[in-house]
């Protein structure tokens, strides 16, 4: 009888502890179309065949604002988003107001998405105050690149509606500069930029630099913002390194998700690196020396971190 008793605390402990070890991992980016849908899926596929029992799915989304509510509601386990909604979901603040989210944490700083402000050599633009009065587009109604002019126009004191604002696509932006019909375009993408090349390209036009100073500036109320360079030769006649700001791009993660789970993801992640690259292009901006930086201040997950001390990343 007490072999019996002690068999079926064993299996049962065993049952406990395989169901310790199982994870199931929702992880949501963005549309099917988009570029990291198909980095997610891959990655998904790299943790199951990896991780013992990780059940890790990705799942289409409408972006960062999405992925961060899901996140709240339970419905998501990791996703992707830029630091600066990532910093606001965690404080309950713009979108998020009345929704703080204290169980965000960060998984990986990826890369870095530039603002890059382009106008005509003609328009007599030189510096961000000269957008006053210009004809600007700002990109669609809605974009982050919208909240990126009003947050740069308010350290001036000025709006939106201050400048001759229209909101278009960046494509349909670029096409209209082409066509003289702006004088400039505010576009947030990591470079090269398709409608940025095209605009540097079919026009007599420059990038406005945004220097270190004003990125500073932006940092007292905004503390996900970054200092960034656009290489010189990254656009037809753009002979010299372009200053400008930048936020970056992130893998967030929920608290709740354990600690061992977290570790085996991450290094995971990281430790395939090459294969990822190789297989999505688009990771390629990514450092992962800088994986832990430019992240707003949100914490980031002590299983990510514990991978992080141990390469040497953090301390």
């Amino acid at each position: 009888m007490k072999k019996i008793l002690a068999a079926a605390l064993c299996a049962t402990l065993l049952l406990g502890a395989s169901s310790a070890m199982a994870a199931d991992i929702n992880f949501v980016t963005a549309g099917t179309s988009s570029t990291f849908y198909p980095i997610s899926a891959t990655i998904c596929q790299l943790w199951n065949d990896s991780i013992e029992g990780m059940r890790a799915t990705a799942t289409p989304s409408g972006g960062g604002i999405d992925n961060l509510n899901q996140a709240y509601d339970g419905e998501a386990q990791i996703g992707i988003a830029n630091a600066n909604l990532v910093y606001q979901a965690q404080e309950g603040l713009a979108s998020f107001e009345g929704y703080a989210n204290e169980n965000i944490r960060i998984f990986a700083g990826l890369y870095l998405n530039p603002n890059q402000v382009v106008v005509t050599k003609d328009s007599g633009i030189e510096t961000l105050e000269d957008l006053i009065g210009k004809h600007i587009s700002v990109g669609a109604a809605g974009s982050t690149t919208v909240d990126e002019a009003a947050i740069h126009l308010g350290l001036m004191g000025k709006t939106l509606e201050d400048m001759k604002t229209e909101y278009m696509g960046t494509s349909e932006s670029a096409d209209a500069i082409s066509n003289k019909q702006l004088d400039g375009v505010w576009v947030m993408a990591g470079t090269p930029n398709a409608a940025v090349t095209q605009i540097m390209t079919t026009t007599d036009s420059k990038i406005l630099p945004i220097p270190e100073e004003t990125v500073e500036a932006l940092k007292v109320d905004c503390p996900w913002y970054a200092s960034y360079v656009i290489p010189a030769g990254t656009y037809t006649g753009q002979d010299e390194d372009v200053p400008t700001s930048a936020v970056k791009l992130t893998l967030f993660i929920t608290a709740d998700v354990d600690e061992e789970t977290v570790y085996q993801m991450t290094k995971t992640f990281w430790e395939n690196w090459d294969m990822l690259t190789e297989t999505h292009a688009a990771l390629k901006k990514a450092d992962p020396k800088e994986a832990c930086n430019d992240v707003a201040g949100v914490p980031i997950h002590e299983g990510a971190a514990r991978y992080y001390r141990e390469i040497g990343l953090m301390e």
